[in-house]
């Protein structure tokens, strides 16, 4: 009979949530990405490591609840109380998609005390790339 050896990042020796916990994170990066169905938040550093996330999904929000704009400020609200533990105290912020959520988001991380040194945009606009599909005949 084989004998397991114990893995050195397994949840069950608590060896990644206290690894977690020491790193202090003083400036990162915030991750927004809003599609019509649900928002996602990632907090990153600022190499692009990541630290938190939260989504409407994950906060409880079901079917077409997941694309209000309260889901999206649970959700923002969620990954940053957990970075502003750890003493991050400037951000920049990256909103990605078309999402109702944005805002919301937005809103959410400028409440929490949390600096923001920019506002960026980053929705993908395509340069007339691929071929829209045919008009719906009804």
């Amino acid at each position: 009979m084989a004998k397991l050896l114990p893995r050195i990042g397994s949840r069950k020796n608590g060896r990644i949530s206290s690894r977690k916990n020491a790193r202090k994170i003083p400036k990162g990066v915030i991750h927004v990405q809003a599609s019509f169905n649900n928002t996602i938040v990632t907090v990153t550093d600022v190499r692009g490591r990541v630290i938190s996330w939260s989504s409407a999904g994950a906060c409880g929000f079901r079917g077409t609840r997941r694309g209000t704009p309260f889901a999206a400020q649970t959700a923002a609200g969620n990954a940053i109380r957990t970075v502003v533990d750890q003493g991050m105290q400037r951000a920049e912020v990256m909103i990605k998609g078309p999402g109702l959520g944005r805002d919301a988001a937005l809103r959410a991380i400028r409440r929490s005390g949390i600096l923001l040194s920019f506002v960026r945009d980053v929705t993908p606009m395509p340069h007339n790339g691929c071929r829209p599909p045919k008009k719906r005949r009804v």
